[in-house]
């Protein structure tokens, strides 16, 4: 089969839920001398606008039925997107068996995902999965050396400015983009049915598992400039860097998405006090509780001022004008909220480049979702880590006991450890992180790493001693040996938190009692990697 460039179109079969700007696009190709065939409401939409347009019933002879589930899977259709036109055994069929060629398919599909999201029930769900669309969309795609296919209103804005340039034809090239996009929006539409309905069974590990999404934008590049890349939504509508309205700065890069999504999704886990999170390559550098967001942010900073340069920050309330004066002393990459004043948004205006991300709401960390990260030739799928530990759920396992107040930093401290790369130690003090360590092969060399920071943070802020003296330790997973808390409790902490589980708990619990700190287990652990 030898595809032909430009491909005359004379008939187009138009059927949308999404009739957005419907009435335009018809009379433009009613302009161009095309026959719409069209079926139920967007053939009423079209009549009502006074545009002519034929019912799909008329050329295959069966009404609608059963609801409108049956009334395009009929071979006087699919023949129609299907029919090779230079090819004589096609061409001899579509004209014994009276099939009209249909050389443009402009479909949208039942709004699946947006009636799940808004939590319809399952029969509701059900009726809104599109079977007629995507499978005309899809023979259409198949036959795209002679059969334009749109999906949404840009492609057949694409088609309509094509058939202006080419006398009423599109170009082989177009049709090509558009096949393939038109698969892409198919799969991706499948993959929201499959995902959908395992949910609702309860199956974790489906026999096959599908991921889809709708572009969001195209970044300039990937973690490095030598890599391409682009980001996605997946439909699940989640608060965070996916739904936000951005507000100013400059287009958001790969490294900064990452990190603003790892920045709000730790400041979700605190609800009950303004928070403020300041993350660097993924890790957070400065978190802190606060009377205020403009209290939140001064303490946030101060536990590590230095690394917050160029950082991301991100808050669980609003930002006031106040707020919003103290961020514009420092260079920032991005700043992510629920929302902003119209006096902060004034003074963060005055910072051109800075991105400023509104979301709306805040995600609720106890959700459940699934994450997905790709291997070579592979995924490795697992649920949202939504664990949380709360002080019904402490065991303490030494003599001495952590009071309210100590209780209060170990949760603090044990929030903000589940959000930092593994091995992870957070040091926390009066709802301040003073000392983190992340990503280190070592449980040892993470507390101490911590310690160390906490050193130059307090010479930095010209501090007697460092903020880990009297402070609460978080462990991401256990210490399998007592080396580990020693170091912690060498840098000052006097309580640790960590999930126990170890063969040498027991040696472990000996030398807190030795060291006449408190510890507590939670009984969960929080790798990230």
């Amino acid at each position: 089969m030898s595809p032909i460039d430009l491909v005359p179109v004379r008939r187009a079969l138009i059927s949308l839920s999404d009739k957005t700007g419907l009435e335009g696009r018809a009379r433009r190709l009613i302009a161009l001398g095309v026959e719409i065939l069209s079926t139920g409401g967007t053939l009423r939409a079209l009549e009502k606008a006074g545009i002519a347009a034929r019912d799909v019933t008329d050329v295959t002879g069966f009404p609608e039925m059963m609801d409108g589930r049956l009334k395009t899977l009929h071979p006087l259709v699919h023949g129609g997107l299907l029919g090779r036109r230079n090819l004589q055994g096609d061409r001899e069929s579509m004209a014994a068996h009276g099939i009209p060629d249909i050389d443009l398919l402009f479909v949208n599909l039942y709004p699946f995902e947006a009636t799940v999201a808004a939590g319809e029930d399952f029969e509701t769900c059900i009726e809104n999965i599109d079977i007629g669309g995507p499978a005309m969309l899809r023979a259409a795609a198949k036959n795209h050396p002679f059969v334009a296919v749109c999906v949404d209103n840009e492609d057949a804005d694409a088609v309509l400015d094509a058939m202006d340039d080419n006398a009423g034809a599109t170009p082989l090239a177009l049709r090509k983009t558009l096949a393939a996009k038109a698969y892409a929006r198919t799969a991706a539409y499948d993959a929201a049915v499959s995902n959908w309905f395992s949910g609702e069974l309860g199956d974790k590990a489906p026999t096959f598992r599908t991921f889809g999404g709708a572009r969001i934008c195209e970044l300039r590049y990937g973690e490095n400039p030598h890599q391409a890349a682009a980001f996605y939504a997946n439909g699940a509508g989640r608060p965070g860097v996916a739904t936000a309205r951005i507000v100013q700065g400059k287009a958001l890069s790969y490294n900064n998405l990452a990190d603003a999504d790892a920045a709000f999704e730790l400041a979700a886990e605190f609800a009950e006090e303004p928070v403020c999170v300041i993350v660097k390559h993924a890790n957070p550098c400065g978190v802190a509780l606060g009377k205020s967001v403009r209290d939140a942010w001064g303490r946030a900073l101060l536990a590590d001022p230095i690394s917050a340069f160029g950082g991301i920050v991100a808050f669980n309330r609003d930002i006031d004008a106040e707020t919003a004066d103290g961020l514009t002393k420092l260079f920032l990459e991005v700043i992510i909220a629920p929302g902003a004043d119209e006096a902060a948004l004034d003074i963060l205006s005055k910072k051109a480049n800075l991105r400023v991300m509104l979301t709306g709401s805040m995600p609720d960390p106890k959700q459940e979702s699934w994450t997905a990260k790709t291997v070579a030739g592979g995924m490795l799928v697992q649920e949202r880590d939504n664990g949380l530990a709360t002080q019904q759920d402490l065991k303490t396992v030494t003599e001495v006991k952590p009071d309210d107040v100590k209780t209060r930093d170990l949760l603090f401290a044990w929030k903000v450890c589940k959000h930092v790369k593994s091995n992870a130690i957070v040091y926390a003090k009066d709802g301040m992180t003073t000392g983190i360590g992340m990503g280190q092969t070592s449980r040892v060399e993470a507390a101490k790493l911590a310690a160390r920071k906490a050193v130059e943070i307090a010479q930095e802020n010209g501090w007697d001693e460092p903020a880990t003296i009297g402070s609460a330790c978080a462990s991401d997973a256990f210490f399998p040996f007592a080396d580990g808390l020693m170091a912690a409790v060498d840098a000052g902490a006097t309580s640790v938190i960590q999930p126990g589980g170890s063969v040498r708990d027991e040696d472990v619990i000996k030398a807190a009692n030795d060291a006449g700190i408190a510890m507590v287990f939670t009984g969960i652990r929080h790798f990230r990697h």
